[in-house]
């Protein structure tokens, strides 16, 4: 099978699972979880697969060779002559006609593509890996509630929006899985909505959130009339012209092409204003603690994982733009800082270890923001701490629900056999 396939099945997988589970869950009883955990057990198989091939399709040496492959799905929306750049626009620099005038009115066209490149490939083995085991661990922790299946199709969903999000390939694309993802964690957060707390819980993770949203959504549109596209990947328009992509490898290689000044730091702190929503750092960090309010292993997916390195990928995906605009990587470096040292010092004077856990994983985030804006790939090692926070949040709950579990006993080897699997590496 070849690469593009794949790709296209690790969001697909999940998104089966999901729907299978709201059609069947209720005749499956206590075996709802089955569609959700195969489904994403073959992602998290399909996503190593893709990782190892990445890793040998770059090659070894001091220069590896790029890998940018593009799957295009469907034709989304096209708006014909929606953009013509003007001759000193940064839009049309970079870009080489070979059949008409790189500064010719271009479409606003929308494709539903996928781009699989080492970052891609690295986020989708971390989001189906983690994704699977949390499901794995969810199979005891809720087995006695009464929305189980809902639980496993919302799992199953915010698995299919992750891995779409950091697989997209146009701005327009990540923007409307950013909204899923949160719509998911809304879901999630507030899963026991009986309880006053959770409900509010929910409420207040979603409302902070359109505030990074919002942020956005304003840098989509500055994109797209500074760059006169959204797409990552450059395109081939029908008379020929070779159409530079915001991300792409015509662009890359002559940096010129970047705006600067203060557009170019206006696109890159709106990133960062939603990146410090989905990824809680200063001053949008107020959700994550009281998340806590969800099943547990909705914790582990949320905090410790997958949700909120969402906005370490817009950052990190982003670095082209950031690094024309050094004052606003500076400004990264600063807000990962200042969160990592603030959320560290609230932590220790918390009394539930679950709170604790949630501003560790504030201070931890910030390292990764900190990092990212020395203009490095630092940011990224990491993915580590998301393993090892999964752990501490399966304990927590193991401890909370010793004496509520009449067969504690016969599912402790299931726990202890996830967490020793969380640890590896």
């Amino acid at each position: 099978m070849s690469p593009s396939f794949l790709l296209v099945l690790v969001p697909l997988l999940p998104l089966i699972a999901a729907i299978v589970t709201v059609l069947a869950g209720r005749r499956l009883g206590s075996r709802a979880h089955v569609p959700a955990v195969a489904g994403i057990a073959a992602a998290a198989t399909v996503a190593f697969v893709l990782l190892v091939i990445t890793a040998r399709s770059s090659g070894g040496g001091e220069q590896p060779r790029p890998v940018d492959m593009v799957t295009t799905l469907w034709q989304w929306a096209t708006v014909s002559d929606a953009y013509a750049p003007p001759a000193d626009s940064p839009a049309a620099v970079p870009g080489t006609a070979v059949g008409a005038d790189a500064h010719a009115a271009r479409p606003f066209s929308i494709a539903v593509a996928l781009r699989l490149d080492p970052l891609t490939a690295t986020m989708l083995m971390i989001i189906t890996g983690v994704g699977l085991l949390v499901a794995i661990y969810s199979i005891g922790y809720m087995h006695d509630d009464p929305g189980y299946p809902r639980f496993f199709a919302l799992v199953a969903m915010f698995v299919f929006s992750m891995s779409m999000l950091v697989a997209a390939s146009n701005f327009l694309l990540v923007y409307v899985f950013w909204e899923a993802v949160g719509a998911c964690s809304y879901l999630l957060i507030g899963f026991w909505f009986q309880k006053p707390e959770a409900a509010r819980a929910a409420k207040k993770a979603f409302l902070v959130n359109r505030v990074g949203d919002f942020g956005l959504a304003i840098g989509v549109f500055l994109l797209w009339l500074t760059y006169g596209t959204l797409d990552f990947h450059d395109t081939l328009s029908p008379d020929g012209t070779i159409l530079p992509g915001i991300l792409g490898q015509t662009r890359l290689a002559d940096v010129s092409g970047y705006v600067g000044g203060a557009v170019g730091t206006a696109i890159c702190l709106l990133l960062l204003l939603a990146a410090c929503g989905k990824s809680a750092q200063l001053p949008l960090h107020v959700w994550l603690p009281d998340a806590m309010e969800g099943p547990t292993p909705a914790s582990a997916l949320i905090h410790a994982a997958t949700m909120v390195t969402a906005g370490i990928y817009l950052i990190a995906r982003s670095a082209p733009l950031y690094m024309a605009c050094p004052g606003a990587l500076v400004t990264v470096s600063i807000v990962g800082t200042t969160t990592a040292l603030v959320a560290a010092l609230i932590g220790t004077v918390q009394n539930d270890l679950k709170r604790v856990l949630a501003y560790s994983t504030i201070s931890q985030l910030g390292y990764m923001f900190a990092s990212l804006g020395t203009g490095t790939l630092l940011g990224f090692t990491n993915g580590r701490r998301d393993r090892h926070a999964a752990v501490w949040w399966s304990a927590k709950a193991d401890a909370n629900h010793r004496d509520n579990l009449s067969d504690w006993q016969s599912r402790t080897c299931w726990r202890r056999a996830i967490c020793r699997l969380l640890q590896q590496g």
